[in-house]
């Protein structure tokens, strides 16, 4: 078998296991996100969740740990996804003000959930794919003119700094890299697993993001693709609701 052959034999193989749409990428991650915020606002509160199932030297496993483990694997998925979108969306600027309207909603629910008042110190992560968005149209932008390159980015990341929202610079960092190694799969998820604080997570996230095929998938249409931006701010709305009307947790 020739070279020519063999690298399209090895280039088969691997379509055989992109099988995951983008639509599938997004559900996968919502419903990774929904396990790991139900643990972190109800299953902390509960004695079931939190009992130690089996220990490992000193570390218990609990119910609670397990969900908050495999709810690691969402963020990276959600990054992944904004660099795609960054590539294929015809119009980039609906897609940043999408980011930011949603970032703006997001914020009252979820200084709710976390903090219990309306306004706290702390920004929902919204915010942080926004300016992770930003990043990527600055270098795309600015490339050849690395004096403004240079000056957007440490605006970009003072920003990040000064909101202080979830994932914070580290956020941005993955998203940055994601986009610039896009077409080096194995660099990517070492080099970023490296800054990325649960780097495990990172790399076991690479395992769904390795078999997306490329393709949108089935939802289609502005309602499903609003549905899936305010499954975001609803969910935690919700889970402030149970956490203090229905169950009463503090």
């Amino acid at each position: 078998m020739s070279r020519i052959e063999t690298w399209l034999d090895r280039q088969m193989q691997q379509k055989r296991y992109r099988v995951l749409s983008g639509s599938a990428l997004k559900l996968a991650a919502l419903l990774i996100m929904l396990l790991d915020h139900t643990a972190e606002v109800l299953l902390s509160q509960m004695q079931f969740a939190t009992d130690a199932i089996v220990s490992i030297g000193s570390h218990q496993i609990t119910l609670y740990w397990i969900c908050r483990m495999i709810g690691r694997l969402a963020f990276p998925i959600y990054c992944f996804l904004l660099t795609e979108g960054y590539i294929h969306t015809h119009n980039k600027k609906k897609y940043g003000l999408n980011l930011l309207i949603f970032a703006l909603i997001s914020e009252i629910p979820w200084d709710l959930e976390h903090n219990g008042k309306m306004f706290a110190s702390g920004q929902n992560v919204f915010f942080t794919l926004f300016l992770g968005f930003l990043a990527l149209v600055c270098l795309d932008r600015y490339r050849e003119n690395k004096p403004k390159l240079l000056i957007s980015m440490v605006s970009l990341f003072a920003a990040g700094m000064l909101l202080n929202a979830d994932y914070g610079l580290r956020g941005m960092s993955v998203i940055l890299l994601m986009y610039l190694l896009r077409n080096h799969p194995i660099p990517q998820a070492v080099i970023i697993s490296g800054v990325f604080q649960n780097a495990w997570a990172l790399l076991a996230a690479f395992i769904p993001i390795s078999m997306y095929n490329g393709k949108r998938g089935f939802i289609k249409g502005k309602p499903a693709k609003y549905l899936f931006y305010a499954a975001y701010p609803l969910h935690i709305l919700l889970l402030y609701f149970l956490k203090n009307k229905f169950f009463g947790y503090d």
